[in-house]
C-alpha cells in the first residue's frame, strides 16, 4: 500500500472488454475502435488526463473452445473474438501520450523469450520507460491449438516459465553500464566487452545471443502477474512487481492479502509486490439510476456466451452441468485460483453455475462498484484502506462513457480527499506506480 491509490485501465482489444455483448449497447464504440486507432488514442488521452498509471491489455490469443467442445458461441457473440493483438496498439498509444504506462499481456506459451524481450524492450526504450508486461503461462486450450502447441499440466507451465524468465533477465542485463558510446568521430557505437553474451541451453529453451534492444530509463519493463493458485502465487512473488488479483468481495480480498503476505514472508520477499484488485464501476447520477444501468447490462448478457467464456478460462466444459447446481470446487488444468475464488460460498448461499456464469459474463468475476460518483469513490477508498492493496485494475462496461464518467466525476473526488495524485509521480511507469 503506497501513499496513493493506483489505477490501471483494464482493456481487451476485441469486440468486448470484459462484459459479454457490451458491443451491442447503442452508445458503445468498441466495434468502431477495432478498426480506428484514433478512438483508442482518444481514450488513452482521457486516461492520462485522469492520471491513470497505465492502460493494461489482457489478451486471449486463441478462441474460447471448451464449451460443448466448439468455438461457435464465442464467435457468435463476439466473446473476445476476434483476438486482436494488444502490443501493436500500444505502439500507437505510446506516440500519442507522454506519461501513461503501456502494459500488455503476452503469453510465455507460444513465444520464445527472445521475441518477447525484443518486442517489449523496444517499446520500453522508445517510450522512455513506460512499458509493463503481464506474464501469463498460457492456460487456454484455444491458444495451444492455435499455435500447435502441446498443452502442459498446470504446474509444469510454471516450471517452464521459470526457465523463460531466466533468459529474459539475462537479456535485460546484457547491456552493461557505459556499453553504448555512439561516438560519431571514431565510428564506435558500443564496447563489445560491456555487452554480455547469453548462452542458455535448458530443458525448454535454447538462446545464444546478446540483448536485442537497449535498456530504458526504468531498466526493464514493469512485471505484472496474476497467479492465484499456490504455484502461481509463488511464481508471482518471485518475479512480479505488481500482482493483479480477482476476488468477488472484500472478505475475499482480505483473505487474498493475508495469504499473500504469508507467502511473501515464507519466501523472504520484503517488501512484497503491490497487489491491484480488479473492479468494475457502474456510475450514474444516483444509486437507483446506477442499479438500473447495471441491470440493463446484465439483461443483455447471453447465457451461452457467458458460459463459453467461463468454460474457456476454467478449462472445464460446463455444458453437461445443471445451471442451478452449486458450483463445487474442482481440479482443473485451467485457472485454478479463479476456480477456487468463485466456487466458494458467499454468505450462506452456494454459488450456482448460472450465478457464476453471469458474474463471469459481466466482468470475469470482478465486483461492481455501483452508485453515484461519491458512492463509487467511497467504495474504492474503503477497499483500499481495509485490504491494504496497492490499487485497482478498472474495467469499463460501455465504451467510452464508462471511462469518461470515472475520470470526470470520480477522480476529482479522490484527489480532493488526498488519496489520489494530482500529477504524475515520475517519468517512468516504475516511478508512477511507486516501485522505484
Amino acid at each position: 500500500m503506497g501513499k496513493y491509490i493506483h489505477l490501471v485501465s483494464f482493456q481487451i482489444n476485441s469486440p468486448i472488454n470484459h462484459t459479454v455483448l457490451s458491443w451491442a449497447a447503442p452508445e458503445d464504440n468498441r466495434l468502431q475502435a477495432l478498426g480506428d486507432m484514433s478512438l483508442w488514442i482518444d481514450m488513452a488521452k482521457t486516461l492520462e488526463r485522469g492520471l491513470f498509471d497505465a492502460i493494461f491489455f489482457a489478451d486471449t490469443p486463441g478462441v474460447f473452445d471448451r464449451y460443448m467442445d466448439r468455438m461457435d458461441d464465442a464467435i457468435r457473440y463476439g466473446v473476445c473474438w476476434p483476438t486482436m493483438d494488444p502490443v501493436t496498439l500500444l505502439g500507437a498509444i505510446a506516440g500519442a501520450t507522454s506519461h501513461l504506462g503501456l502494459a500488455a499481456t503476452v503469453s510465455t506459451g507460444p513465444h520464445h523469450p527472445y521475441s518477447v524481450v525484443r518486442q517489449l524492450s523496444t517499446l520500453d526504450y522508445m517510450s522512455g520507460g513506460r512499458v509493463g508486461w503481464n506474464i501469463v503461462t498460457g492456460h487456454l486450450r484455444g491458444e495451444h491449438r492455435a499455435y500447435g502447441l502441446k498443452e502442459l499440466p498446470h504446474d509444469e507451465r510454471y516450471d517452464r516459465a521459470e526457465e523463460y524468465m531466466d533468459i529474459c533477465y539475462a537479456l535485460w542485463d546484457s547491456v552493461g553500464e557505459g556499453a553504448v558510446i555512439a561516438d560519431k568521430a571514431s565510428g564506435i557505437f558500443a564496447d563489445p566487452s560491456k555487452v554480455k553474451r547469453i548462452e542458455h541451453a535448458g530443458q525448454y529453451f535454447n538462446c545464444n545471443t546478446v540483448a536485442p534492444a537497449l535498456p530504458s530509463p526504468q531498466g526493464r519493463p514493469v512485471l505484472f502477474q496474476a497467479g492465484s493458485s499456490g504455484r502461481g502465487q509463488a511464481f508471482a512473488m518471485k518475479h512480479a512487481d505488481v500482482v493483479f488479483a480477482i476476488q468477488p468481495n472484500i472478505p475475499g480480498m482480505k483473505k487474498f492479502m493475508d495469504d499473500f503476505r504469508t507467502t511473501a514472508g515464507q519466501l523472504g520477499r520484503t517488501p512484497a509486490p503491490g497487489v491491484t484488485f480488479g473492479i468494475q464501476p457502474v456510475i450514474a447520477g444516483t444509486e437507483e439510476e446506477a442499479k438500473k444501468k447495471l441491470n440493463d447490462i446484465v439483461e443483455r448478457i447471453p447465457l451461452e456466451g457467458a458460459i463459453a467464456r467461463l468454460s474457456g478460462t476454467m478449462g472445464v466444459d460446463f455444458s453437461g452441468m445443471e445451471l442451478d447446481q452449486p458450483l463445487v470446487e474442482m481440479q482443473t488444468q485451467g485457472s485454478q485460483g479463479l476456480m477456487k475464488a468463485f466456487s466458494n460460498i458467499v454468505g450462506d448461499k452456494p454459488l450456482t453455475l448460472r450465478d457464476v456464469a453471469i458474474k463471469w459474463g459481466l466482468a470475469v468475476g470482478m465486483p461492481q462498484l455501483v452508485g453515484s460518483p461519491e458512492q463509487v469513490a467511497d467504495q474504492l477508498e474503503t477497499i483500499w484502506r481495509e485490504t491494504g492493496c496497492h490499487g485497482f485494475n478498472v474495467t469499463p462496461n460501455i465504451m467510452p462513457v464508462s471511462i469518461d464518467d470515472f475520470v470526470n466525476e470520480v477522480v476529482p473526488i479522490l484527489q480532493k480527499r488526498g488519496v489520489y495524485p494530482t500529477e504524475y509521480l515520475g517519468k517512468t511507469l516504475r516511478e508512477n506506480v511507486e516501485l522505484a
